[in-house]
């Protein structure tokens, strides 16, 4: 391939990729917010999941705490029942002294009983919450879904169409230039790696050109690219050849 042909089949690929460009641009910021609104529920299902385990627990331990104060109600009434029968004024003691303990502990199990129904009431509020936005989100995203998967139907053909002229471009095209093609693109704001002289200036930074510079890009016997942005000049009638 000559200078001319490669500079022509450059400028080709980037006519395409613009139009491709903005068939993308019309999808807009939807894609990546489908992917947020995919990772939040994610997210608030995870903590949905661990918030009825914290539930689960808190209501156990509640249960717990109430068999605990039926198991030391049991032992009070054993413990009296033995104090009609003692021996002595130190078997008396000793089972006071029981009675006691057991009166403590289920004044220490109502005091957890209180904590955990504080905390458990808490943490239903939470869940309610969270299945609340939970359910937003999951419409949130059926919609923003739904609104995708409209425009990329409206212009599936149109893209594969346009990708499968891309890759038949390329194959006229060397790999080093390639590289530096998609490079440049990378690094520019609109994508455009390959612009046209206008009026004297470069089409994608806007600065001028000097007279002599413009005369080599006219004459395309090298691949001359812009001082000021890097990309790739050519002249404003290669499109016609």
């Amino acid at each position: 391939m000559t200078v001319e042909d490669k500079l022509k089949a450059l400028y080709d690929l980037q006519q395409v990729v613009s139009e491709i460009d903005k068939i993308r641009t019309l999808r807009g910021e939807l894609p990546l917010e489908v992917q947020d609104l995919e990772d939040e529920i994610e997210g608030l299902g995870t903590r949905l999941e661990n918030l009825n385990q914290e539930t689960k627990r808190l209501n156990d331990a509640v249960l717990d705490k109430k068999n605990e104060i039926k198991e030391a109600e049991l032992l009070i009434k054993k413990y009296e029942a033995q104090q009609s029968n003692v021996r002595n004024n130190r078997e008396y003691d000793s089972l006071s002294k029981e009675i006691e303990f057991q009166k403590l502990e289920i004044e220490l199990c109502e005091k957890r009983i209180k904590e955990y129904t504080a905390e458990l009431k808490s943490k239903e509020g939470l869940v309610e919450s969270s299945k609340s936005l939970y359910e937003d989100r999951k419409k949130d995203l059926e919609s923003k879904k739904s609104e995708l998967d409209e425009i990329v139907n409206e212009t599936r053909v149109e893209e594969e169409k346009l990708i499968e002229k891309t890759e038949s471009i390329k194959k006229n095209v060397e790999e080093r230039l390639l590289t530096a093609f998609e490079r440049i693109r990378t690094n520019a704001r609109n994508g455009l790696a390959v612009v046209s002289v206008n009026r004297n200036a470069c089409g994608g930074c806007f600065n001028k050109i000097p007279p002599q510079r413009q005369v080599d890009i006219r004459l395309r016997k090298k691949v001359i690219v812009c001082e000021y942005c890097g990309r790739i000049l050519v002249d404003d009638e290669i499109g016609e050849k």
